[in-house]
């Protein structure tokens, strides 16, 4: 329908346009037009050929104007829907990862490695000031950059480092021993950045991929607290629920019961 509309509005256009040179010439008298010599008639075919020629060459250059405005457009479009499908993408994820929280996690805990700077889980940024130290220069072994990435954490104005370095950290040491505790400070990091769909993805992956962790526990209750904030209580309740039951006697567990006896 679009295509058939621009094909009646350029023949309207033609017209119109073609009529203009002619409305022109028509307030001289018709016998005018083959009066005069020769060369006065010549003179006068000469000017409404280059009037239609003129007429001709604006209208072949909107056409090109237009075709440009609707291949920038179209591109705009692929573009638009490109980033949509990414973030269609992103939330099956979140949502997978959630869904699978219970489905093969062992109960209790086992001892893990402890994290330098999370003494409070509920606020991994407490104890940073001023006089924190700067973060150290990666090393190239998994300890000294995982260290380096702490000091970052400590540091406010270096959060978006931290992201990356811990996102760094978690690619290049994937047997690691501090991966539960890269993953669970990368959910923290987001979570206090607004990223929540990001931070529910890592969340739950400390979860699903290291349940001994230590971090296991809050990891899982942070993907109660996160579904509760984007309002989808039925789902924050069960996610409480399970880290009561799979995680017993934890922080944890008792984080998630004070917010069930709150809903």
């Amino acid at each position: 329908m679009n295509s058939n509309l621009r094909h009646h509005l350029l023949s309207l256009s033609l017209l119109v346009g073609i009529a203009a040179p002619w409305a022109a010439t028509a307030q001289a008298p018709i016998s005018s037009v083959g009066s005069g010599s020769v060369e006065d008639r010549v003179t006068q075919l000469e000017r409404i050929s280059n009037a239609h020629s003129q007429l001709l060459t604006q209208l072949q250059q909107q056409l090109a104007d237009n075709q440009r405005d609707i291949d920038s457009l179209r591109g705009q479009i692929q573009e638009n829907q490109y980033q949509l499908n990414q973030v269609v993408e992103r939330q099956k994820q979140v949502l997978l990862q959630i869904d699978s929280l219970g489905s093969g996690a062992a109960a209790g805990q086992a001892a893990g490695v402890t994290d330098q700077g999370a003494a409070a889980t509920a606020a991994p940024d407490a104890g940073a000031s001023a006089s924190t130290p700067a973060a150290p220069v990666q090393g190239g072994d998994a300890n000294s950059d995982y260290n380096a990435a702490i000091a970052m954490v400590q540091d406010k104005s270096r959060q978006d480092e931290a992201i990356a370095a811990f996102q760094s950290f978690v690619k290049k040491y994937p047997d690691s021993t501090y991966q539960p505790n890269a993953n669970y400070w990368l959910g923290q990091l987001n979570y206090n950045k607004g990223k929540k769909d990001d931070a529910a993805f890592y969340f739950a992956s400390v979860v699903k991929n290291y349940p001994k962790s230590p971090k296991a526990p809050d990891a899982m209750f942070k993907v109660g607290v996160i579904m509760q904030d984007k309002g989808d209580s039925a789902k924050a309740k069960a996610v409480y629920q399970q880290v009561i039951k799979q995680f017993p006697n934890t922080d944890g567990a008792k984080q998630a019961q004070k917010r069930l006896n709150a809903m």
